[in-house]
């Protein structure tokens, strides 16, 4: 078979895209090699599974420079909350650890069910989280190709490939020394994205025997805040959405049970002569009647009452936390990479060590003031002696004529305390890996194989720490109690120097927050070769063995224990410290792949784990490829997969809290479910809540499958579709004590009783309990040609349709309804369809790309005053619009020694599309939906390359 023809047929069978294909080289011998899903060695054609290789020329033809910008480009990556736009926001418990992270989500299994590998070899969780790879840890530099893997591979990879393998293959036998350069520019202002790199290499195995690589690159993003773009604007009532927030650079004034105040003497507020029933509080002098409005103050609108369904808040003023969010976190990342490789014939030697030090900033709104709550308390209310009391009692006293009475009470309120500042977390990250390994033939039973083994150590670090923002509790609540610092400052007004310095005073700026590290250690080895021939052509098979301990701690607060004041809405996480916890993994596979007849691969594989403390698990995979036909590919697997629970999950303290409630009961006793101190069985009950790990918990499991069809009618034309299937049981879960209530005959054996039948305490730890099942639609066509001599062309297109995702909270409970191009506010957004689309040209030193995005629209999120019939807005659409944008780059390589790339991005400059979502302190998104969309608009890029020699 000639060559050139292999190429085209690596391309067809679905292991590679043409415009790779048309990059291999055509001239050498053909050689066996490993795939991603597999140990065996072998010519890439002879592969049955759906994997795409992205080769380094289109990284730098689609000005990609980081992973994350990677994976948001691939279409079998899910839309969940892994990237840093989606993690702008307060985060607490499960999602801490994304503090600084970004990860991949293949098929939308979750961050910690796809395998991330470097190397075909796996690399350190991220330090905070302990759980996913951080990808700004990648050496994207130094990366040769990256093989994504569309299917399970537990069967050879062990945890974690549930949803599939993303495999990062770095540079080798390089000779030469290049430098690099690339910048992204918005046409608007911020958000740019730099990267430099020189790489050299020294030494050629084949004559020298031996190769020196060397990388070093340093790439920064920079901050782009929400005010600098004018789709982020949360105050838009006509279409469904405004913010949830009180917390106003003017304060709103409210009521409190804590102590007499000047709105009212107790909880409730005052209602209108002669107006109804409604007690108001949350009130700004703004929006009263004759006040200056709401919008008198930049970044402040009205509280929509009738968006919230909360009446009494008809008199409060809003503030559009999303324009201070940062859109883009600001990350500067180092990396570094060292190979050398040793060839002595046909064996190989190497040593290769990566690094990287990567700094993350998460900026976003100023922290909410509110000594109305218990957190602060009446000594810090704004007293009779402040500057504006009268202002505020004179606003009021004309509309709430009751407050009169209350003349010289102080004023309890909520207050976004503009000049402490944005709230900032620093979070900086030290990953590294060393490894030493070596592969070639080995000469056993008179037959030939070839042997794979290494030995590395990897670890990953982080700590985060607190920028600006965030004050010491007790201190700025001594500081409010003044009355120095006025909250109620009127347009045009600002704070006195005294006051800032005040403020300022308190700052905890520099205070760690908490800190992480994992530590992988790893031998394996592997041997694959022909085994013996059948009619139908020579049985391949692999073994292999991995032995791994993976390691992990967390700290929390690094102050001494009897030196810890307390910094207000800083989320510690002091409960779930850890320290150096680990587990030993074992584990032994095979794989065998069999000719059945002529054209029909039978492969077989499984994978044997065992866990300390957790126990063994076995794997098994098969699946097939058949080829009737030079022109028509039929290909399918089955497997089954897990996912180890993570550190935290098992070992995590369990933390007992009484229910601090008044509204629950014994489910098995009070069938209303309501309390009733006259209704034996329906007393209020505070039973202890238990939370955190649980050691005995299962790994959770997945049975899944993938059939597909390849077929090449013609020379240049290509298409293929895979249909998939992930079941997805035993999914860790931690319900919340209303669903376990609610469910009571799923929950039984969680309520713990004493003696006498009462309930004591209520285990709401993680449990294996839950099932989902993800089901989809891969489908790929491509084709290319010439015009003439010397130039070529090419179009293409990979789109995934989501066909069904559901999940349940137990497997004796029914499905819930389909998430299928509907939002849910955290996790995977399961959008119906997704593509990429290209048209490839190439003439002389000239080579250009058109490329499209396309991510579909979905059913938007409602508020609660549109659900409930409340209000009806007059522009309100349920459905939030595709998301679609257009690449084009072009390349010139006539210069000598020096390769010229330019390019803009999002060519017509299109907006994300609207979406009802608001800043709620568990995410981020204000108007727009980071999970789908690019928030930089149109920019421009430019890439340099020279070669040294």
């Amino acid at each position: 078979m000639k060559l050139k023809k292999l190429a085209h047929l690596i391309a067809v069978i679905g292991v590679v895209s043409p415009a790779m294909a048309q990059d291999l080289p055509i001239n050498g011998k053909i050689e066996r090699v490993e795939i991603t899903g597999s140990s065996i060695k072998r010519i890439a054609k002879e592969g049955a599974l759906p994997v795409e290789i992205i080769s380094r020329k289109q990284l730098e033809d689609q000005g990609i420079v980081t992973a994350e910008q990677l994976i948001a480009t691939l279409n079998v990556n899910g839309n969940g909350s892994d990237n840093l736009a989606s993690n702008a926001d307060v985060t607490s418990g499960a999602q801490r650890g994304n503090n600084g992270a970004s990860s991949a989500n293949l098929r939308g299994q979750g961050a910690d069910s796809t395998l991330v590998l470097l190397n075909g070899r796996r690399v350190a969780t991220h330090g905070m989280k302990g759980s996913a790879v951080d990808l700004n840890s990648i050496p994207m530099a130094a990366v040769e190709r990256v093989e994504i893997l569309k299917d399970g591979a537990s069967a050879i990879y062990g945890t974690d490939a549930i949803g599939g393998v993303i495999n990062f293959i770095l540079r080798k036998n390089y000779k030469g020394l290049e430098a690099q350069a690339f910048t992204d520019i918005a046409q608007e202002s911020g958000g740019e994205i730099g990267r430099a790199s020189l790489t050299g290499g020294w030494g050629d195995l084949d004559t020298n025997g031996w190769n020196v690589l060397a990388t070093v690159s340093h790439s920064q993003n920079k901050a782009l805040r929400g005010d600098q773009r004018d789709f982020v604007n949360t105050f838009q009532p006509n279409r469904g959405v405004s913010v949830d927030t009180r917390g106003a650079p003017h304060a709103n004034v409210f009521a409190t049970g804590l102590a007499p105040t000047l709105l009212s003497r107790t909880s409730t507020g005052p209602t209108i002569p002669g107006g109804g029933t409604t007690a108001y509080s949350g009130i700004s002098i703004l929006d009263l009647p004759g006040g200056a409005g709401c919008a008198s103050i930049d970044g402040m609108g009205p509280y929509d009452e009738k968006l919230w369904s909360s009446a009494s808040a008809a008199f409060g003023c809003a503030w559009d936390t999303g324009r201070a969010a940062v859109l883009q976190q600001p990350v500067k990342n180092s990396n570094a990479l060292a190979r050398a490789t040793f060839q002595s014939g046909e064996h190989q030697m190497y040593i290769e060590g990566v690094g990287s030090n990567v700094e993350v900033a998460k900026r976003f709104s100023p922290n909410q003031i509110s000594p109305s709550g218990a957190t602060f308390g009446p000594s810090s209310f704004y007293p009779r002696t402040g500057a504006a009391y009268d202002t505020v009692y004179n606003a009021l006293v004309k509309v709430f004529p009751s407050v009169a009475a209350n003349y010289g009470l102080p004023i309890a309120y909520r207050w976004r305390c503009i000049d402490c500042g944005n709230r900032e977390i620093v979070t900086e990250t030290k990953a590294a890996r060393l490894l030493v390994g070596a592969d070639g033939p080995l000469a056993l039973f008179g037959k030939r194989f070839d042997y794979r083994v290494g030995a590395s150590r990897a670890y990953s670090e982080s700590e985060s720490r607190l920028g600006t923002g965030y004050n010491y509790t007790v201190a700025l609540a001594n500081a409010l109690g003044t009355g120095k610092i006025n909250p109620f400052l009127l347009p045009g007004q600002t704070q006195s120097q005294e006051a800032i310095d005040l403020i300022k005073s308190t700052s905890a700026a520099g205070v760690t927050l908490y800190g992480g590290k994992t530590i992988l250690s790893q031998v394996d080895a592997a041997l694959s070769g022909e085994l013996f021939a059948l009619p139908a052509g020579m049985v391949m098979g692999a073994i292999g063995t991995d032995l791994r301990r993976e390691e992990y701690k967390f700290n929390g607060d690094q102050r001494a224990a009897a030196a810890r004041p307390a910094i207000l809405n800083a989320p510690f996480d002091d409960a779930n410290s850890l320290n150096d916890v680990h587990r030993d993994i074992k584990a032994v596979y095979a794989e065998l792949l069999v000719p059945i007849i002529k054209d029909l691969d039978i492969t077989l594989a499984v994978r044997r784990d065992h866990y300390s403390g957790i126990g063994a698990t076995t794997n098994p995979k098969v699946s097939f490829r058949y080829q009737p036909i030079p022109q028509m590919l039929f290909r399918g697997s089955y497997n089954e997969g897990f996912r180890a629970p993570s550190f935290n999950q098992l070992f995590n303290g369990v933390t007992e809290s009484p229910y601090a409630g008044k509204d629950l009961v014994d489910p098995a006793r009070c069938p209303g479910g309501l309390v009733d101190a006259a209704k034996p069985g329906c007393e209020s009950i505070t039973p202890t809540i238990l939370t955190g790990g649980k050691s005995n918990l299962g790994p959770e499991t997945a049975k899944q499958g993938t059939v597909g069809i390849v077929i090449e009618p013609f020379s240049g034309f290509s298409a293929n579709a895979d249909l998939w299937e992930v079941r997805k049981e035993n999914t860790i879960f931690s319900f919340p004590v209303s669903t376990m209530v609610a469910n009571y005959n799923l929950f039984e054996e969680q309520f713990i009783r004493d003696a006498s039948g009462k309930i004591t305490s209520i285990d709401q730890r993680w449990v294996n309990a839950g099932e989902r099942i993800t089901r989809g639609l891969e489908v790929g066509a491509r084709l290319n040609g010439k015009f003439s001599t010397g130039s070529q062309w090419g179009l293409g297109m990979d789109g995934s349709r989501l066909l069904e995702k559901k999940s349940r909270a137990t497997t004796n409970s029914p499905f819930g309804a389909s998430e299928v191009g509907r939002f849910i506010f955290t996790g995977d957004l399961g959008l119906k369809w997704k593509h990429s689309a290209y048209a490839t040209y190439k003439y002389g030193n000239w080579s250009g790309m058109l490329q499209n995005i396309y991510r579909a629209g979905y059913t938007d999120q409602v508020l609660p005053g549109v659900a409930n019939g409340l209000v009806k807005p007059s522009n309100y659409n349920p459905k939030v619009d595709a998301y679609s944008i257009f690449n084009l780059t072009a390349t010139y390589v006539g210069f000598k020694n020096v390769s010229l790339t330019a390019g803009i991005k999002n060519m017509l400059d299109e907006d994300p599309p609207f979406a009802i979502t608001y800043d709620s302190n568990t995410g981020a998104g204000s108007s727009w939906e980071p999970r789908v969309a690019d928030p930089r608009g149109r920019s421009f890029t430019l890439m340099a390359t020279y070669k040294f020699f």
